[in-house]
């Protein structure tokens, strides 16, 4: 039987936090963090005095609270703030009442009475009233009852104020504060047609909120963008707990815009985001993409595997033309029986429209490459020449063709090449082989370097 902790006059039941508002906005990041604008009526007196605003976040910035009333007639002015999180707990119970007198009892009803002395390690030591000592082990312990609900602790976060207002009754209020433990991503899912040329894409939002409060029929934004923010430090008594999924059952997707130097998008319903909860809705109705397939080989990272990426343009004329959020993408293809085969996954950053989408799939399995020296030269103290070798070669019944991307240090020139190669960029030469179906292509070249 487990232990029982009892308060006098008063029930507690643990629950998530909840927003009870008349209306509550939720605007959500890339970066950890919620901005929520919650309405509410609240009774005022008039002159001094002061109000409990309960069912705030664990994670709430309270120093980025803002107020309002929507009634500008009236005015109530917030004097001072206070943010109460030290919550309900048997351990922090126990530890108030140090020095006041309690009682316990046994699994067989035989009641303790006296003065708590110590609470630690799993036991209570007790001073009963002819000043004898015991020592309980709280295993055995079933039941314990308190008198009250020690002065300081509260069962959810709570912001207190002081204020001073110009009428007595109620009205309504605009409190508006960023939270930390809300983010989302963007998580795309491209199927890949048999031949390989187009791409069926769909885009989710996956919402994450640990914020600690659940918001009920929120209005919900996205914001795509890189905000800049300063650094703020971490309570350390904030615990999140496991998250789990739980996706949207309207297909009724975002609706987006430019905002700033951003992209906002706006869910055209109400949502509930429950503390706890990874929500996934719908980002933009399916699009097929025009796509091409591209084999390249880099010496320097991948030693002998090729590369296999898919590309294509973020543009209306290659079947997009949206603005993509950074995010995971997943690609599958249908095999024959139509089961579905993951192909791999890439990050997707953010894609404004008409700029190339480039989707790093795997490795080749049928086709090898692999780089060496064939010469070195010192020509003088500051001019060196190496001449490289690159195979290529294609085990597929497909003629194919792989990019060599080759990166170049200090001041070079290739001085000799078996193919035709273009410069990316200062560190970077590219070569385009073609090899044939069961057949390889070896790469040959001369760099002169000067230092």
């Amino acid at each position: 039987m487990g232990r029982r902790i009892l308060l006098t006059g008063l029930i507690l039941i643990t629950m998530s936090t909840a927003v009870w508002a008349d209306n509550v906005a939720v605007t959500i990041y890339n970066s950890n963090l919620g901005v929520v604008r919650d309405t509410r009526s609240l009774e005022f007196q008039k002159g001094n005095g002061r109000i409990s605003f309960i069912d705030v976040p664990s994670q709430i910035d309270a120093t980025s609270v803002g107020f309002k009333l929507t009634d500008d007639s009236k005015s109530v002015a917030i004097l001072e703030q206070n943010y109460g999180y030290d919550l309900v707990s048997p351990d922090k119970i126990y530890a108030r009442f140090v020095d006041k007198e309690i009682d316990l009892f046994d699994k067989t009803g035989k009641i303790y009475s006296g003065t708590l002395l110590s609470y630690s390690g799993g036991a209570v030591v007790l001073k009963d009233k002819s000043g004898k000592i015991q020592i309980l082990r709280l295993d055995e312990i079933v039941n314990t009852n308190f008198p009250e609900l020690p002065e300081g602790l509260i069962t959810r976060p709570t912001l207190f104020w002081l204020y001073q207002s110009d009428f007595s009754g109620t009205a309504a209020c605009d409190v508006s504060y960023q939270t930390g433990g809300m983010s989302w991503t963007a998580e795309y899912v491209g199927i890949l047609s048999s031949d390989e040329k187009t791409l069926d894409l769909t885009g989710w939002a996956s919402i994450t909120n640990s914020s600690g409060a659940t918001y009920k029929e929120a209005t919900l934004k996205l914001v795509a963008g890189d905000i800049h923010r300063i650094p703020q430090q971490i309570r350390g008594d904030v615990q999140l707990a496991t998250q789990y999924m739980a996706k949207a059952a309207s297909a009724a997707g975002f609706e987006e815009k430019q905002f700033f130097e951003y992209h906002l998008y706006t869910l055209p319903r109400k949502a509930t985001l429950a503390d706890n909860e990874i929500k996934q809705i719908t980002l933009f109705e399916p699009a097929r993409a025009t796509v091409e397939k591209e084999y390249y080989f880099e010496p320097e990272a991948n030693a002998e595997k090729v590369s296999v990426r898919l590309k294509t343009m973020n543009s209306k004329v290659d079947g997009l033309g949206i603005p993509l959020p950074a995010g995971r993408a997943r690609v599958f293809k249908a095999d024959s029986d139509g089961s579905m085969i993951l192909l791999g996954e890439d990050q997707v950053k953010h894609t404004p429209v008409d700029e190339k989408v480039q989707l790093d799939i795997g490795y080749a399995f049928d086709i090898s490459a692999g780089e060496k020296v064939l010469n070195y030269q010192k020509i003088s103290d500051r001019v060196e020449e190496r001449t490289f070798e690159t195979s290529l070669r294609n085990h597929k019944k497909d003629d194919i063709t792989i990019i060599v991307k080759k990166r170049l240090y200090g001041d070079w020139t290739i001085t000799k090449s078996n193919f035709e190669y273009a410069k990316e960029d200062a560190n970077t030469v590219i070569f385009k082989i073609a090899v044939k179906a069961n057949d390889k292509a070896v790469l040959n070249f001369t760099v002169r370097t000067n230092y």
